[in-house]
């Protein structure tokens, strides 16, 4: 059986700590990763995470695609992907998704993945929200895609940033339905609840 082939976009949205998440969940299923970087995710993967965190992104990808190349196999309805996670997804995003605007490589491959009608996932990151930013992510949700917010699953009690992130990422690595859940579910037999 084939490793699935899965596209991890990161753009400029705060959360780059939930990339490497993602990545590093998809690299444990055995995923074939493609990654499209924005330049302002560039920015805040070093910003957020320190000068080394796109190394230690890049080596648990199978391919780092360049924003720019719009002709790459993932621009295409063609290529076999399984799904796409966008994360985090900032609002840029999540608006040049919603209207269509395939500028770069990584709102390209999220309008493939509508279009052929694949998983997509987007964990928006924004706070508060606009009213502009609502009609996007309604536009994104009615066209198929799916928007996660990174909230944290508190009934869990996560120890740390680290704990709260992998949650988040399971949800997302599961909405794409490749294997099993990997997320901790919510157990009212669990102790202290």
């Amino acid at each position: 059986m084939t490793a699935p082939r899965v596209v991890l976009g990161v753009s400029g949205a705060s959360g780059a700590v939930l990339s490497l998440a993602c990545a590093r969940m998809l690299a444990e299923m055995g995923a074939e990763i493609d990654l499209v970087i924005s330049p302002a995710g560039e920015r805040t993967l070093l910003e957020e995470i320190g000068p080394g965190a796109r190394a230690d992104l890049t080596a648990l990808v199978t391919r780092t695609l360049p924003v720019r190349d719009v002709g790459a196999a993932v621009a295409s309805g063609s290529a076999r992907v399984a799904g796409m996670i966008v994360a985090p997804c900032s609002m840029r995003s999540v608006a040049a998704i919603a209207h269509g605007l395939d500028d770069n490589l990584l709102t390209r491959a999220a309008s493939v993945q509508l279009k052929e009608r694949r998983p997509l996932i987007l964990i928006a990151r924004e706070a508060p929200l606009t009213l502009a930013h609502l009609r996007n992510m309604t536009a994104v949700t009615e066209m198929g895609g799916i928007i996660l917010p990174p909230v944290p699953a508190f009934y869990l009690r996560p120890a740390g940033v680290e704990e709260i992130a992998a949650q988040i990422a399971a949800r997302a690595v599961d909405l794409l339905r490749l294997a099993p859940p990997r997320a901790r579910a919510w157990s009212p037999e669990a102790p202290g609840n």
